[in-house]
């Protein structure tokens, strides 16, 4: 058996583990609303229409803001016509899915949600085929009290209360030739620019994510974001990172190791922008906004240009299995290590759509193998990262080259005077692993829980779901000083520790 080591102390702090970190996605996309937050006349929904289903399982999965409304979808998307009185409504063509869009649902009617679920919302502007006007316009019907056109209509439309939207995303992955009004760097970054300074004069106390390049293979990655935060770097307080991972040609070893390839990408985007800061010698720190991340098996959809024109089509309702649930839950454990530099993440999506919680129109809701690691997550790394001297083999794979067997992060929850360890092991072979918690004392095991990546494939019943749930982890011994803990093969780990400094 192969060792590992992994060293602590409460004064080595990484940062504060933000609690938009564990932030979530709906965008008018397949069922992610429609049949999936909200059915009116479904057997749990109340008198506005919204799943209660959905909304309880919202909130077990712990998810503490979520994006809106794309996403693709925004980049043709006329916000005046999902608010006022649902039977006068537009029905539109998305462009963007190539779907029939009833505007059943919209900015008014997300806000409810956000309030019933006690979700924050991230709303994102139209930067495809509309421009500044257009997105101040809509902070303010979203954030101004009244007294002006805009927050009248808004008013009348019911909502005497501002929304007070804090956070919004300046468009989405404009240099996808996908995206209705994709752009260049250039193009692109001044648009972005001019748009923020004019939501910015509507409400000075908003916070903006720039687009960053759609993905780390991207042709435009790397330069994109040096140019767009060229433009940007006074307007922005986050630039956007998406990224997807799947399993491709049986190479399981590689997307084990995906977290590897995700960290990399975090700190060549950090790199990039604080490249852009030293050159303008500013102590400024951009951070990043991991707006989209998940598992998709992308190379199983078929395309937008392919798609049957359809109201709420079923679209990309991805089935996941164990092994997708531990590098989920790899991911999302990176992401906590970043905590100086991550400041906002939305696993996408919520619901339906590669997604953690699963509907059947007028049937049941239920937790897909990503939920348990997810929720464990957001209910237990509350506090500080700290910085985890990790000492591990080392992991050879066809598509990342070699990385380590281990990916871990240790939040210190000083409230609760606890230690958290989520931990990966990669490899196909236990690994006998010792936290050294210097500088911690009175040590004590709370509980320790690990998923196996097994090989049982999609898991597509709540029975089969239930058999892929964390189960307890028994080797664990606390001893003075020093926490040994065998970690199984091809797993994830959450390990809590009763202690005070």
């Amino acid at each position: 058996m192969s060792s590992a080591r992994l060293s602590i102390h409460p004064a080595f702090a990484i940062g504060e583990v933000d609690r938009r970190v564990f932030g979530s996605f709906v965008e008018h996309l397949g069922r992610a609303v429609y049949s999936g937050i909200y059915e009116p006349g479904h057997p749990t929904a109340d008198a506005e229409g919204w799943r209660g289903d959905v909304a309880e399982l919202t909130r077990e999965l712990g998810t503490t803001v979520v994006r809106y409304p794309g996403g693709n979808f925004v980049s043709n998307y006329r916000w005046e016509d999902g608010v006022g009185p649902r039977d006068q409504r537009p029905t539109r063509i998305d462009l963007a899915w190539r779907t029939i869009e009833p505007n059943a649902v919209g900015t008014d009617d997300f806000m409810r949600w956000c309030r019933l679920t006690g979700t924050e919302p991230m709303m994102a502007v139209n930067l495809g085929t509309r421009g500044a006007a257009e997105a101040a316009d809509l902070v303010e019907y979203c954030n101004i009290d009244g007294g002006t056109t805009l927050s009248e209509l808004r008013r009348a439309n019911g909502a005497d209360e501002p929304h007070g939207i804090r956070l919004w995303c300046l468009g989405n992955e404009m240099d996808g030739p996908w995206q209705i009004g994709h752009k260049s760097a250039d193009d692109y970054g001044r648009l972005a620019s001019q748009a923020a300074q004019a939501m910015r004069r509507v409400d000075p106390s908003i916070e903006l994510v720039a687009c960053g390049s759609s993905a780390r293979d991207m042709a435009t990655f790397g330069e994109w974001e040096r140019v767009v935060l060229e433009h940007t770097f006074d307007d922005v307080e986050y630039i956007s990172v998406h990224a997807y991972y799947q399993e491709r040609d049986g190479d399981r070893a590689s997307f084990l190791a995906s977290g590897a390839s995700f960290e990399a990408f975090l700190h060549e985007v950090i790199a990039t922008a604080d490249a852009v800061a030293a050159k303008r010698h500013s102590t400024k720190r951009i951070k990043l906004s991991v707006d989209e991340w998940n598992v998709w098996y992308i190379d199983d959809f078929a395309g937008e240009t392919n798609l049957e024109l359809l109201e709420r089509p079923r679209l990309i309702e991805d089935v996941y299995s164990a092994l997708d649930a531990v590098v989920v839950a790899d991911l999302l454990t990176t992401l906590v290590r970043n905590a100086d530099r991550v400041g906002v993440a939305c696993l996408a999506q919520l619901v339906n759509v590669i997604a953690p919680i699963m509907t059947e129109p007028g049937g049941d809701a239920w937790r897909q193998t990503t939920f348990a690691p997810i929720a464990l997550l957001a209910r237990h790394a509350r506090g500080t990262a700290l910085d985890a001297r990790l000492d591990s083999p080392r992991l050879a794979t066809a598509k990342h080259g070699e990385v380590e067997a281990l990916s871990a992060a240790v939040v210190w929850n000083s409230d609760e005077s606890e230690l958290v360890l989520s931990v990966t092991n990669r490899s196909t072979e236990p690994v006998a692993t010792t936290l050294d918690h210097l500088g911690f004392a009175d040590v004590a095991l709370v509980d320790a829980l690990t998923l196996l990546a097994d090989d049982h494939g999609p898991r597509r019943t709540a029975a089969e779901v239930a058999e892929a749930a964390p189960r307890v982890l028994d080797d664990v011994h606390v001893g003075d000083g020093s926490t040994q803990v065998t970690l199984p093969p091809e797993s994830w780990s959450l390990v809590r520790l009763r202690a005070r400094t």
